[in-house]
C-alpha cells in the first residue's frame, strides 16, 4: 500500500487500483518532492496530476501545502479509488476528473498551473507525450515558471522537450526516470 510521505496528511495510507496502474514508489516520490522543494514553494500552489492512478503524486502535493490539485484519470475504477483517497487525506482543494488526459487538455485552462506532474503508462509512446506537452502550452495549462514533471521508463530515451520547456533535471530510479522542466516564454 502507498502512503502520503510528509505534510498535513503524512503517514495516511492510500488505496491503489488493483491493476492497470503503476504507482510511483514512496522512494521515488520522496526524491521527487525533495527536488521540487529546491525549485518551488508548494505552499499555495496549483497542481495538475495527469494519469493520476491512485492520486498519490497530487495528494502528496496537497499534503505539502498546495491549495488546488486537479487529478486526471481516464480509468473509472482508478478515478473511484482517487476519490476514496481524497476523502482519506481529508484536505480541501482536490478535484478528480474522470476523463482521458488528451480530452481534458484539449480544453482551455482557467489559469496556468504552477506544477504539472504526468506519469503516463510506460506503453504511452513519445508522440503522445509530445501531444500532451503541446496541449499544456497552447491551451494555457502552464505559464512562465511552471514546472513540469514527467515520469517515464528508464529504458526509454530522454524526453525531447519542445520549445518553451527548459529541462532542469533527469534522474533514474530503478525502472523509473523522472524528468523536470521549467516553462518559459509562454506568458503574453
Amino acid at each position: 500500500m502507498t502512503r502520503i510521505i510528509a505534510g498535513l496528511a503524512g503517514g495516511r495510507r492510500l488505496r491503489v487500483p488493483p491493476s492497470g496502474t503503476r504507482p510511483t514508489s514512496d522512494r521515488v516520490r520522496e526524491a521527487l518532492f525533495s527536488a521540487l522543494h529546491s525549485r518551488m514553494d508548494l505552499e499555495g500552489a496549483s497542481v495538475l496530476d495527469l494519469y493520476a492512478g491512485s492520486g498519490a503524486l497530487g495528494l502528496e502535493a496537497l499534503s505539502r501545502g498546495a491549495d488546488r490539485v486537479v487529478l486526471v484519470e481516464s480509468d473509472s475504477k482508478a478515478a473511484g479509488i482517487i476519490k476514496h483517497n481524497v476523502t482519506t487525506v481529508g484536505l480541501p482543494g482536490a478535484e478528480v476528473r474522470g476523463a482521458p488526459v488528451a480530452a481534458v487538455l484539449a480544453g482551455t485552462a482557467d489559469r496556468p498551473y504552477d506544477l504539472v506532474m504526468a506519469d503516463p503508462p510506460y506503453a504511452v509512446d513519445d508522440e503522445a507525450v509530445q501531444t500532451v506537452l503541446g496541449h499544456l502550452q497552447v491551451n494555457g495549462w502552464v505559464g512562465d515558471g511552471s514546472i513540469v514533471v514527467l515520469e517515464r521508463s528508464s529504458r526509454s530515451p530522454e524526453t525531447a522537450w519542445p520549445e518553451g520547456f527548459a529541462p532542469v533535471k533527469a534522474k533514474k530510479y530503478g525502472e523509473a526516470r523522472i524528468e523536470l522542466a521549467t516553462c518559459y516564454g509562454l506568458d503574453s
